[in-house]
């Protein structure tokens, strides 16, 4: 396949993360997490997060977030999200039927949710009829690319917590939302109340593995069991803490995080040239969303990879990877013109 604008998925794992994987590879050692490998990526989160994180290694973000989600309710209650939210429409109804939770969506603009709007579904509390709001799962940065402000998730955070409620973040980009607000992650997870995260790491350069992080000892209490339950315990788990001890030693993560930004910004300068061309989304992260004919659409996707976002008004979404080049973006703009 020539370069995928379809996906960050699509690209290969990073130089540095496939030599952190045949290091780990070496030797013996301990199967299901009781290696140093994991010791040492444990080690870190905690160093980035505080002493009383807890983190625990996963094979995707399907189940990252299942089990986030899971670890946080009980089958009684209800998990708000966003309209567009990936555990709303992209992961098969998984967690409605591992969690055995209600999810209420809820209309957002540009991917993102506002108080007030969680505000209306804060409801039917103790009402043995209702199911009972418990969670709000935000995605940082939003399906739509466009990202909450530390302010924005605080406020969620605390509107969440005065209904005795918890607040997850789905972060499979959570790197590029870190890169572009300039902050560390710490400062708009942990720092300001929220309660888990799922941290990812394929869509940025890693090979395998999710991690799902809570900043409160309690709420991982029994999260062993269910990731075992949940066939996402990895017998040889070194595999994928090495890759995220490699990833955020140092800032790795950031850099490819930076570098993938950069170049959805790139492309958006070079559409902004094509009156044919509207940009439908604020590019705050590594993706471009845009509106064009839909006869171009198909032309184009003959010779470029992507994916039509919504059939109905023509919207596409190219997105940018660690490893996507100034050239790959000349080559698309230019044979895009060519075909206008």
């Amino acid at each position: 396949m020539i370069h995928s604008f379809g996906s960050d998925n699509h690209s290969g794992a990073a130089p540095e993360i496939m030599e952190a994987i045949a290091k780990a590879n070496a030797n013996f050692a301990v199967a299901y997490g009781e290696d140093p490998f994991t010791k040492e990526a444990e080690d870190i989160f905690k160093r980035d997060f505080g002493p009383q994180t807890e983190v625990f290694f996963v094979f995707n973000g399907t189940g990252a977030n299942i089990l986030a989600l899971k670890a946080l309710t009980n089958t009684f209650n209800s998990i708000l999200c966003a309209d567009s939210a990936h555990i709303n429409v992209d992961e098969c109804g998984a967690p409605e039927k591992l969690t055995g939770c209600k999810l209420v969506p809820i209309a957002s603009v540009n991917g993102k949710i506002s108080v007030d709007s969680v505000k209306k579904e804060l409801k039917g509390f103790g009402f043995q009829h209702h199911s009972q709001p418990k969670v709000l799962s935000i995605s940082q940065p939003t399906e739509l690319g466009t990202l909450y402000t530390p302010k924005e998730i605080k406020e969620l955070a605390d509107l969440m917590h005065s209904h005795d409620g918890y607040i997850h973040i789905d972060g499979s980009r959570i790197s590029n939302a870190a890169a572009a607000l300039n902050l560390n992650i710490r400062e708009f997870t942990s720092d300001i109340g929220v309660d888990a995260l799922s941290f990812g790491g394929t869509k940025n350069g890693m090979l395998i593995g999710e991690a799902v992080v809570f900043f409160k000892k309690e709420l991982a209490e029994n999260f062993l069991y269910l990731r075992k339950q949940a066939a996402q315990l990895f017998s040889k788990n070194r595999f994928i803490a090495a890759q995220f001890t490699e990833f955020l030693k140092d800032g790795l993560n950031i850099r490819l995080a930076s570098h993938s930004n950069a170049m959805a910004k790139y492309m958006e300068t070079k559409l902004k040239d094509i009156p044919e061309v509207k940009i439908s989304r604020p590019v705050e992260t590594n993706g471009v969303f845009a509106i064009m004919d839909k006869k171009i659409t198909e032309k184009l996707m003959e010779k470029h990879f992507f994916y039509v976002w919504d059939e109905e008004t023509g919207e596409v979404r190219w997105m940018c990877s660690w490893n996507t080049k100034k050239d790959d973006i000349d080559k698309f703009i230019t044979d895009l013109i060519a075909l206008l």
